[in-house]
């Protein structure tokens, strides 16, 4: 599960879910639905593989997301599933989408860089829970 909130000329995501691997592939489709509202518009017909090293979660989060932005950024990838494996020296992850195309996505903000500011990992009594700041 995950939710927008407003912050000045940014916006924020906040994302929960049972365990940490779920949590990363919730902020992935967050981070997208930001861009694509429609997530179900978005065939899963490429593969992006993703492995990064690192022990601080908060870090790794903001890499992983950065990461997958970069796609979208420079190749024009839309991603709408994901698959993420967090480990305690990095993470392993997979997404799948297509190229943008104009006249099926409808895109409804242009992300221009997952920021630090605010960035939260943590565990909760409920499973875990991620704050993400995205400079719109």
């Amino acid at each position: 599960m995950h939710e927008v909130f407003e912050h000045t000329a940014d916006l924020g995501l906040r994302i929960r879910a049972a365990d940490l691997d779920a949590l990363f592939a919730e902020a992935a489709a967050a981070l997208f639905e930001t861009i694509v509202p429609d997530l179900a518009s978005v065939r899963p017909v490429r593969r992006v593989d993703v492995d990064l090293a690192g022990t601080d979660r908060e870090f790794l989060l903001f890499d992983w997301l950065k990461e997958l932005l970069f796609h979208f950024d420079v190749d024009k990838l839309l991603l709408a599933r994901f698959n993420v494996h967090v480990r305690d020296d990095g993470l392993t992850g997979s997404a799948w989408g297509e190229p943008l195309d104009r006249q099926r996505h409808v895109l409804e903000h242009e992300v221009k860089a997952i920021t630090y500011h605010g960035l939260r990992v943590e565990r909760t009594p409920d499973g875990w829970l991620a704050e993400v700041i995205v400079d719109i």
